[in-house]
């Protein structure tokens, strides 16, 4: 039986060994996951065997199994089972081994072998495309973990919320799988919890096509969020902007945020704000600077304030957007400070 009193057991000499000969950091090992090195059994030869099959050169062998040890523990046959099924939705196998050498630790969970293959069928189904599979499986790998039937139940209530939403049949699959495709883990949550949540909108007086834009708006994140924080996020900016239900619902159809961030979150961003001398007005007017970290406004009032742009005095929307945008509207700003005044009627100085 295997005990997690390492001291008590000896490292497997044979699993050294073969780390060694493939030019493995064993210290690293060592350092992170040391029960690996204790396992009476290993793989490791055959392990990197099928790597190297797959393409990858030693020097990435080395570094897979550096950073994930845990590899070498996994017979031969699950390897290229989980390698045929990764192969479903990769273009070739050059694409497989550099899924595999930036994400291991997911390519080697063949626990839920079962669980992965219906999955993958079933998006293939649904007409998500393999590349964005591919994404799924490397940075939201926990989704193929839920039996299928699971994810088809959340599906489902996706699909019959959106049409009593007033969604078209037509509009559907694309709306679906858009929002799948921003946000797949909408796919951990219970069919209860994404009821729940829309239900509580519904009793706020959002109206149906309000709650369809407010899904849009905010990517499906919605759905990790209780009735209970939203009812807290909406009675505290409610209270902030002295608005009544329909002003505050007019709020957050233009700055989700309000809905989606806790009230520790919105107090900060407000206190931020209001301490470089914005007003509790000009928020208002441009409520969606509130998605941006205190640290954020702060480089950015910095940067206005150095080329004699006061915030105080002109609305937010310099301050507000993306970075692509600040820096859209800062540029604007430099070359008309830059321009210089032509006077018309002044001399034009011509040489003889």
């Amino acid at each position: 039986t295997y005990t997690t009193d390492t001291k008590s057991r000896q490292e497997n000499k044979k699993t050294i060994e073969s780390l060694y000969r493939l030019s493995v950091d064993i210290k690293k090992i060592r350092r992170l996951k040391e029960w690996v090195l204790l396992r009476d059994v290993a793989y490791v030869t055959e392990i990197a065997g099928i790597l190297k099959e797959m393409g990858a050169d030693e020097t990435s062998v080395a570094s897979i199994l550096e950073r994930c040890p845990e590899a070498v523990l996994h017979t031969p046959a699950e390897v290229n089972s989980q390698r045929a099924l990764w192969q479903l939705v990769c273009q070739n196998e050059k694409q497989l081994i550099q899924l595999i050498e930036q994400f291991p630790e997911s390519f080697f969970t063949t626990k839920y072998h079962e669980n992965q293959k219906a999955n993958i069928l079933f998006f293939q189904e649904l007409g998500l495309k393999n590349n964005i599979i591919t994404r799924f499986l490397t940075s939201a790998p926990n989704i193929f973990h839920n039996p299928v039937e699971k994810n088809k139940s959340v599906i489902e209530t996706l699909q019959k919320n959106y049409l009593s939403l007033g969604g078209s049949d037509a509009n559907m699959k694309v709306w679906i799988l858009k929002l799948l495709s921003q946000n797949p883990f909408i796919l951990l949550h219970t069919s209860t919890t994404i009821q729940e949540n829309l239900e509580f909108l519904q009793k706020n007086d959002f109206t149906d096509k309000e709650v369809l834009q407010l899904l849009s708006k905010l990517k499906g994140f919605i759905f990790q969020l209780t009735p209970a924080t939203m009812e807290k996020s909406m009675l505290f900016s409610k209270n902030v902007f002295k608005c009544s239900n329909q002003e505050l619902r007019e709020l957050v159809l233009k700055c989700p945020a309000l809905l989606y961030y806790s009230v520790p979150v919105l107090e900060e961003r407000f206190e931020g704000l209001l301490k470089e001398g914005i007003s509790v007005a000009q928020i208002r007017e441009t409520p969606t600077v509130l998605e941006l970290t205190t640290q954020i406004v702060q480089y950015r009032i910095k940067k206005l304030s150095a080329l004699g742009y006061d915030v105080r005095s002109e609305n937010l929307e310099s301050l507000d957007g993306t970075k692509k945008d600040f820096e859209a509207h800062y540029g604007k700003i430099q070359s008309k400070k830059e321009r210089p005044i032509f006077n018309p009627v002044a001399p034009i100085h011509t040489e003889d």
